[in-house]
């Protein structure tokens, strides 16, 4: 488990999610009030950038399509937030269409805090450094910025099929 920092240890009951779009107009769900979304079971492969694979994963989550219906928004581009600082970029085209979710359970257990709980969002077709644990919040972007592991050399976009893994 590759983190940039201590592992944060966030409870439920503190834990908050929000999107803000480009105009700063923000959208926040309490645990509970997430919970209460249209949950999706997701079963997919995972690709870390320091080259190993995980077949056929189990995870549970709110679909970011579903998250992002709750706001107006043309923005193209994405920065993910973490507690404890992490951030990374993703364009929106990479978070919707069924391609990402804000996932709180793997393989049937909730994510431990090494892991990225009590959620982290789950790209499967980008490299999992674009799957920022702890997540926090989606902020809209009018243009494409880097996040923390792009800022250091990593690929803006982390596709594994291309192996976009560094600049």
């Amino acid at each position: 488990m590759l983190s940039a920092g201590p592992t944060p240890r966030i409870s439920t009951d503190e834990w908050a999610f929000r999107i803000v779009t480009a105009s700063g107009s923000q959208t926040t769900w309490t645990w509970d009030q997430f919970l209460a979304l249209p949950i999706e079971d997701v079963h997919t492969d995972i690709h870390c950038v320091t080259r190993w694979s995980k077949l056929g994963t189990s995870w549970r989550g709110v679909s970011v399509d579903t998250l992002l219906s709750a706001v107006d928004t043309d923005a193209e581009f994405v920065m993910a937030h973490s507690y404890g600082g992490y951030t990374t970029n993703v364009p929106m085209e990479d978070l919707l269409g069924g391609k990402a979710w804000v996932a709180f359970e793997f393989d049937g257990a909730p994510l431990e805090p090494e892991h990225g709980g009590p959620a982290r969002l789950l790209v499967p077709h980008l490299y999992f450094w674009k799957s920022a644990k702890w997540v926090n919040a989606l902020v809209m972007q009018d243009r494409d910025r880097p996040g923390f592991w792009e800022q250091n050399g990593y690929h803006l976009h982390g596709d594994p099929w291309q192996e976009e893994r560094y600049w």
